[in-house]
């Protein structure tokens, strides 16, 4: 097995986003994995989609309602026992919208190494009890 500086530079190992804290973390279940033990895509994309929403509704200040993937990279498996970590950082915010960049990482349960997994943008909408687009600064009814 190559040591972990040359696992490092090929990408394989991932430096945590330092001074942040996760906003979401999870560990899937065999129930969340296909027949070779791969976590399904659409699981990640959900826990992605809860975790941007997190400091969307917080800025927001209410509900939000995802209105696009702006983009979604799967680069490394996500296996049954990773301990994956989601962090989401605003990157802009409209008049109604929040952009939210998603990275995340998973901690290889029989390694103990961190491997970037997924990285995404998705844009929320900041919604009224009547689900229709408000200023974002707007505290909702």
């Amino acid at each position: 097995m190559p040591d972990t500086e040359q696992r490092r530079s090929r990408g394989e190992m991932a430096t945590l986003p330092a001074g942040r804290e996760p906003t979401l973390r999870v560990v899937p279940m065999p129930s969340d994995a296909n027949h070779t033990g791969d976590i399904f895509g659409g699981w990640i994309m959900s826990q992605v989609d809860i975790a941007g929403a997190i400091p969307a509704i917080e800025l927001a200040k209410g509900r939000v309602a995802t209105v696009a993937v702006n983009s979604f990279v799967f680069k490394q498996p996500v296996m049954i026992g990773d301990v994956v970590s989601f962090y989401a950082k605003v990157v802009r915010v409209g008049r109604t919208s929040i952009t939210v960049d998603v990275e995340v990482y998973a901690r290889r349960r029989a390694l103990l190494e961190e491997v970037k997994v997924t990285e995404a943008t998705l844009t929320y909408v900041a919604v009224d009890n009547e689900r229709r687009p408000r200023p974002v600064n707007q505290e909702s009814a």
